[in-house]
Parts: structure tokens; C-alpha cells; sequence
């Protein structure tokens, strides 16, 4: 199997031999989200000694880092009388946006926390969107923050030059929701992290429209399965008001961004939000409106199981963010976005590569999975206030 199992170090130096012996394997990467795996094999003394708490693995397929982070779950270990003498061990992993994942936005992120000031935020207005996502996430965990928020080994890798202009108004978010709806104002770009030999490095890329060249279909022999389902959107005319403004100040503040053709195609759905700034001028209203358009467009789901071939390949020929193309059965073509790349494998079955395609909300997970988290980006939005 061309698949390998490395363990290292925080400072990325590998703790021993490639893991091997493995049962399972489950690895999703995700496109501007932050990847998540598990595997399990047997709790031998060479591989437990690797399992400490801080490492991380590198999961190597065909010889190219195919994900690489911290060990969530450095050990789970379980014996039973039918096992073999050392029993087995599973373990728990995430990507590099997961470190990411674990900072908030500081409104003067050069200043000490017991220095932030109150009703304060971090402005960035009308710049390019991948200078402002690196920017944001150099000043909160890169070589540019404060000494004790800094990732180790962590840097930002080379200019990428995409994007398109826009502003963000954050304090107190989630970075990388704030990167996110960055990304999806700025261009719907991507960004992601990658290993090199002493360091992780973060960067933004633009995704490719490859919908004349990945092409998934029956007839060419490149999927096991298919299953698709598209959904009514959720909101097609998102209207925005602006924070209550001071007394003796103009009246507050309304934008309206609508998803006409969504609207036309199906029907008309209002959605209110609450916008984090008095005015429209740096577009940060109309950027809340375009997120929750984005999210709730009509949806194409499309979960695919995918058999490689010297033509088409997951993570060489398409990739997360990619625009491809599936052919159902009854003759009907869906291009849309790679949202998640799932492999899955064992020493005996071989490798299974499965994708998700859709929109930024298409999802595998239940609807009150999907209701939790837009609850809690609702939240979020009011707790910043």
C-alpha cells in the first residue's frame, strides 16, 4: 500500500520508524476547515514509546504528505483477554489550520490581553483578501504576534497574489471564521498549511476550474458510487441592519444583497442580521450579507466514491476548493466546489477515496449538527457586539 505513517516531534523531527502494522485508516481533509483522522494498530512498545503527548503525524501517500498536525488523541488504548498480548491503540488527529482553529481576533493584537481596549475592533478596509487573511493570522499566532501566542515552527509561506478586494470589522472571533468569510467576500479563495522539512507553513491559493478536465462519471469507469441530493436555499435576500446608532447621530443603517436567480428559480426567503458596524462605507454589511447568501444558497450535495486512475487523481489532479465535474446516470451534469476529499483504508480492502461537492454549507452531517453551528456563528455575532 503507498500509504505511510510518520510521527514526529513538535519541532517536526521523526520519533521513530514509519508506523506500520495499522488496521484502519480514516483521514477527511476539508477546505478551509480544518482536517481530522484517525487510525488504529497494534500497541506494540516501539509504537506506544512514539504516542507522546505534543507529537504529530505526517500521513504520507504515495510518498507526498497527504496531512499533517497534532496528535488530538496521542493514545487510546484498549486490551481484552481475545486480543493479542499487546492489545491495540487508536489515536486522534487533526490538521495545521487546527492550531489556527484555537485563536481568537484581538482588536490590538500588538497590545497585552489586559491591555485591549473596550469597544475597540480590528479594521482592515478595502485591501486585497489573502493580504488581509495572512495578515490576521501573522498578528495573531505567526512570527508577527506577541512572543507567547506564536505557533512554533510556524511561518507564512510565499505571496500567492489572488484574491479580490474587500474590508472585515473582528474582535473576539474565531480567526479562521473570520478568515473564512474573508475567503468567500475576497474571491472564494482558499487557504491552507503545508509541511516542509523544519517548518509548517500558512498560505492562500485560487482554486481551479477544472470542470473540462476531472470529470467523474459511470461511463469512465472513475466511481464506485454516487449520491446526490439538492436542497431548496434557506435564504436568497439577506437584509441587513446596521448597529444602533448614538443618540442625535443619522438613522441606522439598511443593505440588502439578494440572490436573484436562486429567488427566481425557486422563491423568495428573508433572512435579518444584525450587522457589527454603523455603515455601509467599508462594505462590512454588505459582507455579512454576501457570507449568508454564500451558506445558504441552494445547495448541491454530492458525495462521491472515487477509484483513482493515471488520469485522475485525489491530491495531484484535483484538489480541495477545485471545480469539478460529475456526471449522474439520468444525464445530468453538477460542477461545483470539492468541499472535503475522505480517504479511507485498510492492508486488506485497499484505499477508498470519497468527495464532497457543493456549496460552503454542503455537508454530510445530520441537519441538527448543520442547525448547532449556524446557531453558533448567530451567537458569536451578538457576543462581539
Amino acid at each position: 500500500m503507498a500509504v505511510q505513517l510518520l510521527i514526529t516531534d513538535k519541532n517536526l523531527a521523526v520519533q521513530g520508524d514509519p508506523l506500520d502494522g495499522w488496521t484502519s485508516l480514516d483521514v477527511t481533509r476539508r477546505f478551509n476547515e480544518p482536517g481530522s483522522g484517525s487510525v488504529t494498530l497494534p500497541a506494540r512498545p516501539d509504537v506506544m514509546a512514539q504516542l507522546q503527548p505534543g507529537n504529530r503525524i505526517s500521513i504520507l501517500r504515495d510518498r507526498a504528505v497527504w496531512m499533517s498536525g497534532p496528535l488530538e488523541i496521542p493514545s487510546d488504548f484498549s486490551w481484552s483477554a481475545a486480543d493479542n498480548p499487546g492489545g491495540s491503540v487508536s489515536l486522534s488527529f487533526a490538521d495545521d489550520l487546527a492550531l489556527i482553529a484555537g485563536y481568537i481576533t484581538w482588536p490590538t493584537p500588538a497590545a497585552a490581553w489586559t491591555a485591549q481596549l473596550a469597544n475597540t475592533y480590528r479594521a482592515i478596509n478595502s485591501t486585497n483578501a489573502e493580504t488581509i487573511i495572512r495578515q490576521l493570522v501573522n498578528e495573531s499566532c505567526g512570527p508577527g504576534a506577541r512572543a507567547e501566542r506564536r505557533i512554533p515552527n510556524f511561518g507564512l509561506d510565499s505571496v500567492a497574489g489572488v484574491g479580490t478586494s474587500t474590508s472585515v470589522k473582528t474582535r473576539f472571533e474565531a480567526l479562521l471564521d473570520t478568515c473564512r468569510r474573508v475567503a468567500i467576500d475576497g474571491g472564494a479563495i482558499g487557504f491552507r498549511t503545508r509541511q516542509t522539512a523544519g517548518q509548517i507553513l500558512f498560505g492562500c491559493y485560487e482554486p481551479r476550474d477544472l470542470t473540462s478536465t476531472a470529470r467523474f462519471s459511470i461511463g469512465l469507469g472513475n466511481l464506485r458510487s454516487i449520491q446526490a441530493k439538492q436542497s431548496a436555499p434557506t435564504v436568497t435576500h439577506a437584509l441587513i441592519a446596521g448597529s444602533e446608532p448614538e443618540t442625535g447621530t443619522a438613522g441606522r443603517t439598511y443593505v440588502q444583497v439578494a440572490n436573484t436567480a436562486a429567488s427566481s428559480s425557486w422563491w423568495r426567503v428573508e433572512r435579518y442580521l444584525d450587522g457589527s458596524a454603523d455603515t455601509d462605507v467599508n462594505g462590512e454589511l454588505t459582507q455579512a450579507g454576501k457570507e449568508e447568501i454564500a451558506g445558504g444558497s441552494a445547495p448541491v450535495e454530492l458525495a462521491t466514491v472515487t477509484v483513482d486512475t493515471p488520469d485522475l487523481k485525489a491530491g495531484r489532479d484535483f484538489d480541495l476548493g477545485d471545480k469539478v465535474t460529475v456526471a449522474l446516470p439520468h444525464g445530468v451534469e453538477i460542477a461545483d466546489l470539492v468541499r472535503s476529499i475522505h480517504l479511507q483504508a485498510t492492508p486488506n480492502s485497499g484505499e477508498y477515496v470519497s468527495t464532497l461537492v457543493g456549496s460552503p454549507e454542503a455537508t454530510s452531517d445530520p441537519a441538527m449538527v448543520q442547525a448547532l453551528r449556524t446557531l453558533g456563528r448567530r451567537i458569536g455575532r451578538l457576543e462581539t457586539r
